[in-house]
């Protein structure tokens, strides 16, 4: 009876979910219809702490554990540094003087976008806003100095995705508080992976270029002043965001400050930038708050649906199930982590990062760790392994964000241009899976 509520329970979430309803809610009403069903059938076993609640009561202390989490509390602020750093305009300053002053090297546009990819993403954490703003700005510079249309988009979708793997990560936070993991190591974890990412796809850039010099010609220079004054002008617009980068990031490393501690740092620091910038007004300011908070209800919302959703899970014995079949497969320990790898691979063609991480990540990892591996690399390991999810067809949330950003270009030409980058994704999964002190260093 356990087996059949469990598979109906999964059941019943992905028939919901292609509905098209808003994934919170389908986690969270879906988890609220099977509690009241078990308890009609008396097959719903809740938790000691909560058999007098019943049906509709463990929602609200789902929800007020979710809020009073310590460790949650950085996300809205890592939200807020990377929104304000928009408003700023860091990125786009720094994009068109590293643009002008790389052009003379082979496919030096598109290594340009790569290294401002990465300080956004040191500096930001959302995708959404990095891959638009890099598609806006990047795009028509790139097609202004004749580069294929394919290695550009897959440049700027690749790029624009670094921000969920580089410190600090949304996603990040989020599996720490799920995974009962520091954040502050998951950090320290992904900081190696993230930059070998980052010049993997540096490589790509350039190797195209040297292979195919039509894909990405060189460029001379336009600025008369040389490459001097404009290299000048590139460090005096670096200083800011790197020193805001540093305070935040160094902080953790360092144990001068917890992820929560140093996420105000940024915040803070962030608006600071965007004040001595002179583009700060109080509307702008405002508009900054509001979205912030929008975002975060968003992100909070999922987690009270999956919150809910393996609270009902666990009452019908579900994580049992699912570690006793773990433990039955023939596989050595390293066989049962690739397996669930690929899983997590393959559920990211149609699952958003979120789901996974809340659903699947709290059930696999009890048992990846009783066969031995370490939590932290594990979780980084999922953590890159997630990261295709925004690039991989059919719902890789930044192909959308590419179309909307740059519409004159097909979909398909979109799916086609993040190939090889998926592939390179891979190979750092697979170099982190065989040499685990990148991410235990």
């Amino acid at each position: 009876m356990d087996a059949l509520f469990v598979f109906l329970l999964f059941a019943g979430f992905m028939v919901v979910m292609f509905s098209g309803y808003p994934i919170a809610f389908v986690l969270g009403g879906v988890a609220v219809g099977f509690a009241a069903l078990g308890t009609l059938l008396d097959a719903f076993a809740v938790e000691a702490d909560m058999a007098s609640l019943r049906m509709i009561g463990f929602v609200a202390n789902r929800i007020f554990d979710t809020l009073s989490s310590y460790s949650l509390i950085p996300m809205s602020m890592f939200v807020f540094m990377g929104l304000m750093l928009d408003k700023s305009g860091v990125a786009e300053r720094l994009l068109t003087r590293m643009h002008g002053l790389l052009r003379v090297v082979p496919g030096g546009m598109a290594v340009s976008v790569v290294l401002i990819g990465v300080v956004l993403a040191a500096s930001t954490g959302i995708i959404g806003a990095s891959v638009v703003l890099l598609a806006t700005i990047a795009m028509p510079a790139m097609r202004g100095a004749g580069y294929d249309d394919r290695l550009g988009l897959g440049v700027v979708g690749a790029t624009g995705c670094l921000g969920i793997l580089i410190p600090p990560s949304i996603m990040l936070i989020v599996m720490g508080d799920q995974l009962q993991i520091p954040v502050g190591d998951l950090f320290r974890g992904a900081m190696l992976p993230g930059l070998l990412l980052a010049l993997a796809y540096v490589l790509y850039a350039v190797g195209a270029a040297i292979l195919h010099p039509e894909r990405a010609p060189a460029r001379p220079l336009e600025d008369r002043r040389g490459a001097g004054a404009m290299l000048r002008d590139l460090l005096g617009t670096l200083v800011a965001p790197l020193l805001l980068v540093v305070a935040v990031l160094g902080s953790i490393v360092f144990g001068i400050a917890t992820p929560t501690e140093a996420s105000g740092v940024g915040a803070a620091g962030a608006t600071l930038i965007a004040l001595g910038s002179r583009r700060l007004s109080w509307a702008g300011f405002r508009a900054v708050c509001e979205e912030t908070g929008i975002t975060t209800a968003f992100l909070f919302a999922l987690i009270f649906g999956a919150s809910c959703f393996a609270v009902v899970l666990r009452g019908y014995g579900g994580d049992g199930l699912i570690e006793a079949a773990l433990h039955a497969i023939p596989l050595p320990p390293t066989g049962t982590l690739v397996l669930i790898l690929v899983i997590v691979f393959l559920l990211g063609f149609f699952l958003d990062w979120m789901e996974i991480i809340l659903i699947v990540a709290p059930l696999v990892l009890p048992v990846l760790t009783a066969l031995g591996h370490d939590p932290a690399w594990v979780a980084i390991l999922m953590a890159i392994c997630l990261q295709t999810s925004f690039l991989t067809p059919p719902v890789g949330m930044a192909l959308f964000y590419l179309k909307n950003s740059v519409p004159d270009v097909e979909i398909t030409q979109i799916y086609r241009s993040v190939i090889p980058f998926v592939l390179i994704q891979a190979g750092i999964l697979v170099l982190t899976l065989l040499v685990p002190g990148l991410a235990l260093w």
